[in-house]
């Protein structure tokens, strides 16, 4: 059985490194790709991944859209986010969203996959 994945970051250039990183795996599935916070939203509803993969800095990110990313987690799914900024603002997002965990960005070469598999262990 696959890990299902869904990927939200607003830079089509880091999608496509996830997307690399994530196809290179053979037990994930990246069910969809999304650029801001209303497709991962749409995305989350309509696909059910395990895995989210969220930025948490992108630019419609209001308070209102946030909560609505959390809202729409079901109990099955697993939010990890990721930034270039790990500041106290990003650590208030990941404890408002439910994150469970946060990784730079520049780490998710060999730090994204490690933690998604750890995320769906039992």
């Amino acid at each position: 059985m696959s890990i299902k994945v869904l990927v939200a970051n607003d830079s089509e250039i880091v999608r496509r490194g996830i997307r690399d990183l994530l196809c290179s795996h053979p037990e994930i599935e990246l069910v969809g790709e999304a650029a801001d916070f209303c497709e991962t939203i749409q995305m989350m509803n309509e696909l059910n991944p395990q895995v989210i993969v969220l930025d948490l800095f992108m630019p419609d990110g209001t308070e209102a859209a946030i909560q609505r990313v959390k809202s729409c987690l079901n109990q099955d799914s697993r939010l990890l986010a990721i930034s270039l900024s790990n500041d106290e603002n990003a650590m208030a997002l990941v404890e408002s969203l439910g994150a469970v965990a946060l990784l730079d960005k520049m780490e998710l070469s060999h730090k994204l996959i490690p933690t998604i598999m750890q995320l769906v262990s039992p």
